[in-house]
């Protein structure tokens, strides 16, 4: 559960925003009710001088009938005005929507003082239907109806006094009708006043009311925050002396020494980590000035004249960077510390400073076996991988500006595995002890011995001329060879293989060095074992090891990004005897860096001989099965051709690899009548065992197999009843040169012959033009395959609908008609 933060200082506005509030509040209360008041003045005002104009309108009005003055009838004008300003107010502020414009200009018209028209109109929009204003403009609409009629009889009066035609009885009946308009008017005028004084009063006693409330919840807020305030401030004296606490028992408990000083250095406190580094207790070191603790030796950092607690003052010994230092204490001792120091603020001002030592002695150690352990092998104590290879990097690096000669040495032990086998591997550690004891005893001083990895071991000599290197490393070989080794009574004979590479002209790279002397040492194995072998740059057969080498990683990252790319060529029906939907054979290309494409001949040896023909015949079976679901689950009723996939004979004595299969099948739904294998003569010879389990048990599942480059080998036919194949692939080099040679046809008869008799269809290969065609199909060989039937093309899902018939070779009257 999250604890409940008590302690930090209040914010001035956490505690003031409520009183803040009730201010403003109040404030905007206040300015209400006087622009209110102000509004209701506004009206009052206004109703005196409406009642003062309704009064002198009547007069000059009555005096007018006596008078028949127009003078006097302009002043009647004059002062009716102002009423008639209060009823185009009225009217425009009951419109809907209000006509402002007109109500502006009516207050105006009646007398009203500019600054009040905004609180004129404001009022009335607003209070309109509150029980006092809606009772005085009640009031208001009698007095403006009274005054309609008095300005009907003025204009009256008016037209006929200016025609001549008045008499003494229209003079009567026009003062009767004043004295009546008069007598019904002031009623209504002092009502609209009674209302407005009845209205602002209780106006008055509202806003003397909340003015009250306010102030009575403004009293109670400030108890209310006080009481807060109050208990904050205990809850946060609790929660200062409790981080007090924490801090006092945090610094006597952590491993690093903490001290604090004031701002003139003189110590304050000292946790027990301290006292133990420095060997002062903290009651002695109280009011001691810091340089008395202890002297640093290595102040190489600290040269420019200052002393400690001023650069940890002016801020150089800061939390950002650690500084390693060794100390020495007043009985002489010395430890290893890293400082870090920092001053103390108080309020912008330094008022003193902290130091925390931490004690590196048993780090350095770690940091020493780390830097001995990165640099060296556990078992044997000799200089590991990446150390040898770091003093060859400074070698080479030297040569391309000082010559020299000097000699690398690839050693792997022969039969190592046999002793870790039979005796286990504390009989290989301790054989590994010995030879690297024997080894080290054959060097010169300042030779570098290392061994990079399980068995192998490698040997810098530096300048050393090649003479002497290949006699040192003889030298090692026989040694190797004396060596008497037996675990438990039983012994071992041991000897050593030995690549040898001579360095003395740059440029030339780690890479290139490491790899030389690894083929080297790979051939000294190869032919045999127990020897030296000295690499040359012009050894035709260490440059094709070493390129199949190069292959090795090229062919990996292809597998891993998918770099190589299936081809399908059609293999074409002669003999239509046998109806068997179309027959194409996948071909297997590696596209390059820039996207050319790599024939199998360049990178299949390396392949084979480097055991990565298995995950290549993985990756042509998956993504063949992955064409031909993709092209069932489109064309469900539609035929689809017989695809031949070549195999390797690794791949065939590979028991997992079945099962492999199997999973395949199952997976992409592939009928296995559809699939046909391809495996060469050779390879079935030299697995015969293997290869007859492996096509009997696919051939249960109705897989086809196809026997490829027949008759490359002379024991062919030997081994050809053992075989459970369904095609023959005639070797090429028969095919290619039949017609010119009377021996290669006669070859190709034999072997289709023989194929018939014992059941098996023929495939010829390299059919490259027409008249070779016409002479296959007059022997009688069943399918064709070249050129001249269809050159290579990307394997898709058109490549695997079925083909139109041929027409028969031999039918033709031309050959050139086949083009």
């Amino acid at each position: 559960m999250k604890q409940k933060r008590a302690s930090g200082t209040p914010r001035l506005l956490g505690i003031v925003w409520p009183f803040i509030a009730v201010v403003l509040f109040q404030a905007l209360l206040g300015c209400m009710s006087l622009y209110m008041l102000s509004a209701v003045r506004g009206y009052v005002a206004g109703e005196s001088l409406w009642s003062k104009g309704q009064k002198d309108a009547i007069y000059y009005l009555d005096l007018y009938a006596d008078s028949r003055d127009p003078v006097i009838f302009e002043k009647y004008q004059q002062a009716i005005k102002v009423p008639e300003g209060g009823h185009r107010l009225r009217v425009a502020l009951d419109q809907s929507p209000p006509d402002l414009q007109a109500a502006r200009e009516g207050i105006l018209q009646g007398g009203n003082n500019p600054d009040d028209v905004s609180s004129i109109i404001w009022f009335y929009r607003y209070f309109r239907n509150f029980s006092y204003l809606n009772t005085a403009v009640e009031k208001w609409t009698v007095g403006d109806d009274h005054l309609t009629r008095l300005n009907d009889l003025a204009q009256e009066m008016r037209r006929l006094i200016s025609e001549g035609q008045v008499s003494t009885d229209d003079v009567k009946r026009w003062k009767s009708a004043i004295y009546a308009i008069n007598e019904s008017v002031t009623p209504a005028a002092k009502a609209f006043s009674d209302a407005l004084g009845e209205g602002s009063r209780f106006i008055l006693q509202l806003l003397v009311f909340i003015n009250l409330a306010t102030a009575l919840g403004l009293i109670i807020l400030a108890l209310l925050r006080t009481h807060k305030i109050l208990a904050q401030s205990r809850e946060f004296a609790e929660a200062l002396q409790v981080e007090k606490e924490r801090v006092q028992v945090t610094l006597e408990s952590i491993g690093d020494g903490v001290i604090s000083t004031d701002v003139n250095g003189s110590i304050v406190y000292m946790n027990p980590a301290a006292e133990q580094l420095t060997h002062w207790k903290s009651e002695q070191a109280r009011g001691v000035p810091l340089a008395a603790l202890f002297k640093l030796l290595d102040e190489h950092a600290l040269d420019d004249g200052f002393k400690l607690i001023d650069h940890i003052l002016s801020g150089q010994l800061g939390n950002s960077s650690e500084h390693s230092k060794l100390i020495q204490r007043m009985d002489g001792s010395t430890v290893s510390v890293t400082l870090v120091g920092a001053p103390i603020l108080h309020a912008g001002t330094v008022s003193g400073a902290v130091l925390v030592l931490h004690d590196m002695t048993r780090e350095r150690q770690f940091i020493d076996n780390l830097s001995w352990q990165a640099t060296h092998d556990a078992l044997t104590g000799l200089a590991n991988r990446r150390e040898f290879e770091y003093r060859l990097e400074l070698i080479l690096q030297n040569l391309s500006r000082q010559q020299g000669r000097h000699a690398l040495m690839f050693l792997d032990l022969d039969q190592f595995k046999l002793v870790n086998d039979t005796c286990g591997h504390a009989a290989g550690d301790e054989l590994l002890r010995h030879i690297c004891a024997l080894l080290q005893s054959g060097l010169r001083e300042g030779d570098t011995l290392a061994r990079l990895g399980g068995d192998e071991f490698g040997i810098l000599l530096e300048n050393c001329p090649a003479d002497a290197a290949e006699k040192i490393a003889e030298g090692l070989r026989q040694t190797v060879q004396s060596l008497h080794f037996a675990w438990k009574g039983r012994p071992f004979l041991n000897t050593i293989s030995i690549g040898l590479v001579h360095i003395h002209q740059a440029p030339v790279t780690l890479e290139t060095s490491m790899r030389a002397a690894d083929m080297a040492c790979y051939m000294a194995k190869e032919k045999g074992r127990n020897r030296v072998q000295v690499y040359h740059a012009d050894d035709s057969e260490l440059s094709l090891r070493f390129g199949e080498m190069a292959w090795v990683q090229r062919l990996h990252v292809a597998l891993e990004e998918n770099q190589f790319c299936l081809y399908s060529q059609e293999i074409a029906l002669l003999n239509h005897e046998h109806e068997d939907g179309g027959h194409i054979e996948i071909l297997l290309r590696l596209r390059d860096d820039k996207g050319g494409l790599i024939m199998p001949d360049s990178f299949i040896p390396a392949a084979e001989r480097y055991g990565l023909m298995t995950s290549i015949d993985r990756w042509v079976v998956e993504n063949v099965f992955k064409t031909i679901s993709s092209y069932t689950a489109l064309n469900k009723d539609q035929p689809m051709v017989m695809c031949a996939i070549n195999l390797s004979g690794t791949t065939i004595g590979d028991e997992d690899f079945l099962a492999f299969l199997h999973e395949q099948f199952e997976c992409y739904g592939v009928a296995p009548e559809r699939i046909c294998f391809e495996i060469t003569e050779t390879s079935a010879i030299a697995n015969l065992g293997s290869a007859i389990r492996f096509i009997n048990e696919l051939k249960g599942l109705g897989c086809h197999f196809s026997l490829d480059d027949f008759c490359a080998g002379m024991s062919s036919f030997a081994y050809l009843k053992h075989l459970p194949v369904d095609f023959l692939k005639i070797d090429g080099s028969f095919v290619r040169d039949m017609l010119d040679d009377p021996i290669n046809r006669a070859m190709v008869e034999v072997i289709n012959h023989i194929g018939h008799v014992m059941g098996k269809r023929t495939i010829a290969e390299f059919v490259e033009n027409p008249q070779i065609e016409h002479a296959l199909a007059e022997i009688g060989v069943d399918y064709a395959q070249g050129y001249n039937v269809e050159r290579p093309h990307v394997f898709t899902c058109d490549s695997l609908r079925r083909r139109p018939k041929r027409p028969k070779a031999f039918a033709l009257k031309s050959p050139g008609t086949l083009r």
